[in-house]
């Protein structure tokens, strides 16, 4: 056990990160997640039975000392840190035009600032353990759309990656972009109107998919996946 993995997924009390998490440690992971909803976080790790394996750190994504404490935290409890996932992120589901800017702001640092902040504080480990990053971007990082902000992050996210992915080859770590297409999960519990009427993936399929590139061989590095339900057009 204290030779296994070990992962720490940003935003993994729900939705795409728990599912992640879960698969993980079926896999034999150590896995550490956080987010910043503490009652989330210690229904998941109830639901699966407080596993020795897993370390739940509530936290904010976007605070540089809440997520340089989740990785030392991480280091300290089992030794290593092999695989970072940043998950964390939402949509104010507005426009530049009509929008409110004063929900970006929260948006914008969660979704942009996150990810680089995990890379950063992680960066040590991962070279030691030649480990992977895997961003969460979204196909609206590839696609424009008319007045999206979210979408401005994701295609944020979208350079991160391949930034990233060029600044560390050379240390033997691999940079994943998963990038989802519509997926059913708490992403949509403040949308207008409710959750949308069209095809949808589920929360687990993503987490095969981000499982999928984690678990790779060594040596192959999986850059960009885009992820689709089959029947969405765009």
């Amino acid at each position: 056990m204290t030779d296994s993995p070990v992962a720490l997924i940003t935003g993994g009390g729900s939705g795409i990160g728990a599912a992640t998490a879960r698969q993980l440690l079926r896999l034999g992971y150590r896995v550490t997640v956080t987010g910043r909803s503490e009652d989330r976080l210690r229904r998941f790790a109830t639901e699966l039975g407080d596993p020795d394996g897993l370390l739940v750190m509530p936290g904010n994504a976007a605070d540089h000392d809440c997520v340089r404490t989740a990785v030392e935290a991480t280091v300290t409890t089992f030794g290593r840190l092999d695989v970072v996932v940043a998950n964390a992120g939402y949509a104010t589901f507005d426009d530049l035009a009509d929008g409110d800017p004063t929900g970006w702001h929260d948006m914008v640092l969660t979704n942009v600032l996150g990810p680089a902040l995990l890379i950063n504080a992680a960066l040590p480990a991962l070279r030691e353990s030649k480990g992977r990053v895997v961003l969460v971007g979204s196909v609206a990082g590839h696609i424009h759309t008319p007045g999206n902000i979210y979408g401005a992050t994701k295609w944020a996210v979208t350079g991160i990656a391949e930034n990233t992915r060029r600044m560390v080859t050379a240390d033997g770590i691999g940079v994943t972009l998963v990038s989802p297409g519509a997926t059913r999960t708490n992403f949509f519990d403040n949308a207008p109107g409710g959750l949308p009427d069209r095809d949808f993936l589920s929360a687990d399929q993503l987490g095969k998919t981000i499982v999928w590139a984690i678990e790779q061989p060594s040596g192959v590095d999986i850059n960009t996946v885009i992820v689709r339900p089959i029947g969405q057009p765009v």
